[in-house]
C-alpha cells in the first residue's frame, strides 16, 4: 500500500535515528521532530505504517518500533501526485508537490509515470473508487478498452475507458450502469496517459 508523504517522513526520520542510535525514537520524539501536539497523532501515523507492513509494535513498551526489512520498501518508488481526476464528472486536475509511494512493479519499464487522485464513482465496475489513487503510465494515445486519463477541452480531466466509434468521435465510457458514456471529437480531448495500476489507502 502506498505511504502518504507524511508517513514517509516518519519512516525515513525512523530509519535515520535507529541507525544513528541504536533503536527506535520515543512517541515524544517523534512528536517532537514533526511539531505534533499530540501524541494520540502520532499514535495514528505509526498505526496506519505498521498496518501497510513497514514496521512492527510491541505494544506496552517504550521505543519498541522495529523498522522491517520489507521487500515493499526496497521496491517501492516515489511518483508525483498530480492532483485529483473525475470518475464522474470532469474535474480540473491540478498540479501538487506531493508524492505517493507504490509498488515497483506497477510502473513499467519505459516511459515516465505519475499518480491522481480519483474524485467520484463512474468506474466502479473497474474497481477504482473514489480517493483511490491510479498510476499512470505517461502517453498520448490509447487503444480501445484502455482506462485512459483523457483531458477535455475546457480543462476538465477525467478517467474513462477509450473506445472510437465508427463516426470517428470517441466514446469515454465509465463503468457505471447507472453513468451515461461521454462522447467527443478527437481534436476535443487529448490522452494523457493510461492507467496501469490502482492503490487503495486504509
Amino acid at each position: 500500500m502506498p505511504l502518504t508523504k507524511r508517513q514517509r517522513q516518519i519512516l525515513d526520520y525512523l530509519n535515520s535515528y535507529t541507525a544513528e542510535h541504536g533503536y527506535a525514537p520515543s512517541f515524544e520524539e517523534i512528536a517532537e521532530q514533526f511539531n505534533y501536539n499530540s501524541l494520540a497523532t502520532v499514535h495514528e501515523h505509526l498505526t496506519n505504517i505498521e498496518r501497510k507492513g513497514y514496521i512492527k509494535r510491541t505494544y506496552n513498551e517504550s521505543r519498541a518500533i522495529e523498522i522491517l526489512p520489507s521487500d515493499v520498501i526496497s521496491r517501492a518508488v516515489e511518483l508525483p501526485l498530480l492532483g485529483a481526476v473525475a470518475a464522474g464528472a470532469p474535474l480540473e486536475a491540478m498540479t501538487t508537490d506531493e508524492t505517493v509511494s507504490v509498488p515497483e512493479d506497477f510502473v513499467r519499464r519505459s516511459g515516465n509515470h505519475y499518480a491522481l487522485r480519483v474524485r467520484g464513482q463512474s468506474m466502479i465496475e473497474d474497481h477504482i473508487r473514489d480517493v483511490d489513487f491510479v498510476v499512470v503510465h505517461v502517453r498520448q494515445s490509447a487503444d480501445t478498452g484502455d482506462v485512459v486519463i483523457a483531458m477535455l477541452d475546457g480543462g476538465g480531466a477525467t478517467v474513462k475507458r477509450y473506445y472510437r466509434e465508427r463516426d470517428g468521435r470517441i466514446r469515454l465510457q465509465p463503468s457505471n450502469e447507472h453513468m451515461a458514456p461521454i462522447y467527443v471529437r478527437e481534436d476535443q480531448m487529448q490522452v494523457r496517459g493510461i492507467v496501469v495500476g490502482v492503490l487503495r489507502r486504509y
